[in-house]
């Protein structure tokens, strides 16, 4: 039977469906971005767990280059752990489960580093798989 009052709901609910796919594509949230090619410390910033650094490193140069990034707590500098290590070019995301406040400790050299920092739900963390070694 093809009811007019049948096709519009049947559309409604295409619709709807949409929305709840846009929503969860967006649910991810950019909390901030930290661009630099030497060693600082970056601004302070604060994130509920669970979260990611999606992090960038390049190089201008043909020499050897270095990245240490470390998490810090904010107000006190208590080392939280590392976010990474390496002396290639490369990209990455390393997940948290522990919200505060906190800033990042960079040691650079010859290399170009983001740090995005985003807010993810629970769902979203559940999604991520540890790559193998």
């Amino acid at each position: 039977m093809n009811n007019p009052s049948s096709r519009s709901y049947g559309k409604w609910l295409i619709g709807l469906a949409l929305c709840g796919a846009l929503f969860d594509a967006s649910a991810k949230e950019v909390v901030q971005v930290f661009r630099g090619s030497e060693s600082r410390h970056t601004a302070e910033f604060e994130v509920q767990a669970p979260w990611i650094v999606d992090w960038y490193v390049t190089s201008d140069g043909a020499g050897m280059l270095g990245v240490d990034v470390s998490l810090e707590e904010a107000g006190t500098g208590i080392h939280q752990g590392s976010v990474l290590v390496t002396k290639w070019p490369g990209n990455g995301v390393r997940l948290f489960d522990q919200g505060g406040k906190f800033y990042f400790r960079v040691n650079s050299t010859t290399a170009n580093w983001i740090l995005k920092v985003e807010q993810l739900t629970r769902a979203e963390a559940e999604a991520y798989t540890p790559k193998e070694r």
